[in-house]
């Protein structure tokens, strides 16, 4: 089969389109045929200088497509089923093995499309919002990156727990499509304006309830900064690739919480709950309950093309591979 692949990590020129050996179908596993891969932001920042689990490496959690085999002992899936599934390395390629038990059902009528970038966006958003962020309804929750994947799952969700959602986005064109197309309440040009004195403005003095943080470093600082008193903010990850140390005063001042939400752990620790959790979201999207916009598609060819795509920040949502 035919996989992106690379040898060492660095920009998007590491990769490299090669023949590698068809995957093995497991015991208690399936195999299925790619048809389209949502290239998450741990695929990008793994890319430029994660481990290499393997050599050379395919990277990649998150893929969609038709199941070619079913390994002894799996009774939830037959070839010919479409998935969507989760994986800890390996989307970027033509086939992908995985356990059974990270594989979600694609309803009839999704598209391989969509349901590539379902689970792990609305997994982490879900969890940020509700397991972890304990919203409720009428509090009022701050999104950062509104318009990344898990930006918009964590919109959608909040809305639709009848939460006030504010938002930051690089860009005015970016902030109107969140509120014409997602019910976005308020959005904050964090290139424009200070976002946190923005958000301390537009909650009367008081800042959000709740702040979901997937960029880290500068910008968790200023979250933790606006928070409410006693708010809770959620760190999911470092898309900023911002290494400034954190300054803890401000979750001491406020008896704020800080949380970290890793959505991998928490499948491992859960799975029962995760896994309930991301097909009823899968089928949200399969019914058109929830959206996540695909920006552009590129084939797995052109991988290193689309990883660069993604790291110029003009996405809005997800950017897909297809074979």
């Amino acid at each position: 089969m035919k996989a992106a692949v690379y040898y060492e990590t660095g920009d998007p020129a590491v990769f490299r389109y090669e023949d590698v050996p068809d995957p093995e179908c497991r015991p208690g596993g399936i195999v299925f045929a790619m048809e389209a891969v949502s290239i998450e932001g741990g695929d990008v920042l793994h890319r430029a200088g994660g481990e290499l689990a393997t050599q050379p490496h395919t990277v990649g959690y998150q893929a969609a497509g038709t199941v070619r085999e079913v390994g002894e002992g799996v009774t939830a899936f037959a070839v010919g089923d479409k998935v969507v599934a989760t994986m800890p390395f390996g989307s970027h390629a033509e086939l992908i093995s995985v356990p059974a038990r990270a594989a979600f059902a694609i309803p009839a009528g999704g598209s391989f499309r969509e349901a590539a970038c379902a689970p792990i966006t609305f997994g982490t958003a879900d969890d940020c919002l509700f397991e972890f962020g304990h919203l409720v309804e009428g509090e009022t929750v701050l999104v950062q990156a509104g318009a990344s994947g898990v930006g918009l799952a964590a919109i959608q969700l909040a809305k639709r727990a009848s939460a006030t959602v504010i938002a930051t986005a690089s860009n005015d064109g970016k902030l109107a499509r969140l509120t014409g197309e997602f019910g976005l309440d308020h959005g904050i040009n964090y290139v424009e304006r200070d976002f946190v004195e923005a958000a301390r403005e537009l909650t009367e003095g008081r800042g959000p309830d709740l702040v979901v943080d997937a960029i880290g470093g500068k910008t968790l600082q200023g979250s933790l900064e606006c928070v409410a008193y006693r708010g809770r903010v959620i760190t999911v990850g470092g898309a900023g690739r911002d290494d400034t140390p954190l300054d803890r005063g401000p979750i001491l001042q406020k008896n704020a919480s800080l949380i970290g939400v890793f959505l991998g752990g928490e499948m491992a620790a859960a799975h029962a709950r995760t896994h309930t959790m991301m097909q009823r979201h899968v089928d949200d999207v399969a019914a058109g309950n929830l959206r996540m916009p695909v920006d552009c598609t590129f084939p797995l060819a052109a991988a290193a093309a689309a990883h660069a795509y993604i790291e110029s920040r003009q996405a809005f949502g997800r950017v897909v591979l297809t074979p």
